[in-house]
């Protein structure tokens, strides 16, 4: 397939729609970047899917961010009501696998080579997870955002997928205004909705701003 100007989300329109011809339910690991991101997410794909939750970001900073969005993601998921369950898994802070991967790239833009780096550092340990539990498919909340690039997240969850041997969840959740949506789940569950990416580069390009 010639994945230039792919709509992911027909592509995953009809995968879930072979899914419910055959009756199949999968296991699926999506990592999640915060619970505003995931809410739309898991509200959508729990209808279709056995999820659980994986929080891997040694991106965030400082700490305190880290552990609020962390107890924040739980929290949603036991608030929310799914047909199918989807349960929580916490991944390690690597904090220092972090600074190592952005080295040199410190002084980039956001949106450019070292986000994309981080989504795969994210993708990479989401898919050894994935291997290591059985499941099914991985995927990432990070395609809602507006500000990421969905076309790149799919093109890096392919190339780990066929390097883990396991299937890679195409996505932009953006689609079917999905982003919209998860800004009214937001406000229905009283999240935290933090202003920035995550990275202390992020913080500093926004003070900036």
């Amino acid at each position: 397939m010639n994945y230039r100007n792919v709509n992911y989300q027909k592509e995953l329109d009809k995968l879930i729609s072979t899914l419910q011809k055959e009756n199949q339910v999968p296991k699926l690991l999506l990592h999640s970047c915060c619970a505003p991101c995931s809410s739309y997410v898991l509200e959508y794909l729990s209808n279709y899917f056995e999820i659980t939750v994986f929080y891997y970001n040694p991106n965030i900073f400082p700490e305190s961010e880290y552990t609020k969005r962390l107890l924040e993601q739980q929290t949603l998921i036991g608030d929310m009501h799914f047909k199918h369950p989807v349960s929580f898994l916490a991944g390690n802070y690597d904090r220092d696998k972090f600074y190592a991967m952005a080295e040199g790239l410190e002084h980039l833009k956001e949106g450019g080579a070292r986000c994309f780096k981080c989504y795969e550092l994210r993708l990479r340990e989401t898919a050894e997870m994935a291997v290591k539990g059985g499941f099914e498919y991985f995927t990432t909340t990070l395609s809602i955002s507006p500000l990421k690039n969905a076309e790149k997240l799919n093109a890096i969850g392919r190339e780990i997928a066929s390097e883990y041997g396991i299937k890679y969840l195409q996505s932009d959740f953006k689609k079917k205004n999905g982003y919209k949506r998860s800004i009214e789940l937001s406000k229905e569950y009283g999240l935290y909705r933090q202003d920035y990416c995550g990275c202390e580069f992020s913080i500093k390009e926004q003070n900036e701003r």
